[in-house]
C-alpha cells in the first residue's frame, strides 16, 4: 500500500485538496470554493475523511499573511488578510484537530517554490524565487536551500515601485497600501484600471506595457535583494506575451549593475513560468507534508496521475 500524504493549496477563491505520494504522485484532486472558513473547512475536511486511514500527514500552502513561527501562540493561523472572514483564523489547527496528524504548513507561494526546486523549473538550485501575480501578487524564496522565513515571510507584492502619476494616475486597489506593487499591477488592479479581466485585455494593448514597467522594475529589487539563481513567475496575470516585455525591462532597470550572463545575454532561462503550471501549489503542499511525517520527497512526477 502507498504511503498517503494530503495537500491543501489554500487559495483566496478556491482551496484545491489533493491526496498524493511523497514522490509527487497526485491521486485524487478535488477543488472547493472559498467561502466562510466554516463552510470550506467542511468541505475539505469531508474530501480527506475517506482516505483518513490511509494518511500520514497533511500539508497545507496558504494565502496570507500566515504566522510561520513555531513558538508562537497563533501559529499556523491565517493573520491580516484582505479578506475579514479569515482574519486570525487557525487553518492549520482545524486539520490537526479533525485528523490528529502532523500537518506541514507554510504560504502558498513558498509552497510552490519548494515545489519547483523538486520538481520543477528550480531543480537543482539553491536560490529560487517563485512570484505568483494574480488575485494578488507574492512571493515565495529558496535561499540556500531552506524556505525563507523571518519575522514572518516575504511579502514582494507590498514593495514600493516608481509610480509616475502623470502617465498612470491610477491610484491603486491594495487597502493598505494603496499603490504597491499589488495595488497597480495585480489582476483586481488591470481590471479596476482598464475595466476588463486580464485574460480579456488584447496582446497588443497599452496595459501591458505599464505590467512589464512595474514587474520588470520589481524582478530588479528582488535580483538586488535576494540574488536569486532563478525567478519563476506565475498566477493568471503571467501571459506569455508579457514575458519579453518584461525581461527586457528587467535588464534596462537593472542597468548593467550585475553584469552576470544570467541576467544579460541568458535572461530567458533566468526568468521563467513555472516548470510545474498550475499544480505547483498543491505539489508544493503535498511536499510540506511529507516533511512534516519525515519522509523526503523523491523524483518520481512522471507518474503522477489524476
Amino acid at each position: 500500500m502507498k504511503t498517503l500524504v494530503g495537500a491543501v493549496e489554500a487559495g483566496g477563491t478556491k482551496f484545491v485538496c489533493a491526496v498524493g505520494t511523497p514522490g509527487g504522485e497526485l491521486l485524487r484532486e478535488a477543488r472547493v470554493e472559498t467561502q466562510s472558513p466554516v463552510q470550506t473547512m467542511r468541505e475539505v475536511v469531508s474530501f480527506f475523511r475517506a482516505y483518513s486511514r490511509d494518511l500520514v500527514a497533511l500539508g497545507v500552502g496558504s494565502f496570507g499573511p500566515v504566522d510561520l513561527r513555531i513558538s508562537s501562540a497563533t501559529y499556523g493561523f491565517i493573520t491580516s488578510t484582505p479578506k475579514a472572514a479569515w482574519r486570525n483564523f487557525d487553518i492549520a489547527g482545524a486539520l490537526r484537530e479533525a485528523f490528529h496528524l502532523p500537518v506541514g504548513f507554510d504560504t502558498d507561494v513558498n509552497a510552490a517554490v519548494l515545489a519547483e526546486t523538486i520538481w520543477g523549473a528550480g531543480q537543482g538550485l539553491q536560490n529560487v524565487l517563485y512570484v505568483t501575480v494574480g488575485t494578488g501578487i507574492g512571493g515565495g524564496a529558496m535561499i540556500e536551500g531552506r524556505l525563507l522565513h523571518g519575522l514572518m515571510h516575504p511579502e514582494m507584492g507590498h514593495i514600493r515601485v516608481p509610480h509616475d502619476r502623470a502617465r498612470d494616475p491610477f491610484p491603486g486597489v491594495c487597502p493598505y497600501h494603496g499603490d504597491c506593487l499589488e495595488g497597480l499591477a495585480s489582476g483586481p488592479s488591470l481590471e479596476a484600471r482598464w475595466g476588463a479581466s486580464p485574460e480579456a485585455i488584447p496582446p497588443d494593448h497599452p496595459a501591458w506595457t505599464l505590467e512589464a514597467e512595474y514587474l520588470g522594475i520589481a524582478c530588479m529589487n528582488w535580483i538586488c535583494a535576494f540574488s536569486p539563481e532563478k525567478i519563476i513567475l506565475g498566477g493568471g496575470v503571467m501571459q506569455r506575451h508579457l514575458l519579453p516585455a518584461l525581461r527586457d525591462r528587467t535588464r534596462s532597470a537593472l542597468n548593467g549593475y550585475i553584469n552576470l550572463p544570467e541576467v544579460t545575454e541568458k535572461i530567458e532561462s533566468y526568468i521563467v513560468p513555472p516548470g510545474l503550471g498550475e499544480r505547483a501549489g498543491v505539489l508544493g503542499a503535498l511536499a510540506l507534508g511529507s516533511r512534516a511525517a519525515g519522509l523526503s520527497c523523491g523524483k518520481a512526477l512522471e507518474s503522477t496521475s489524476l
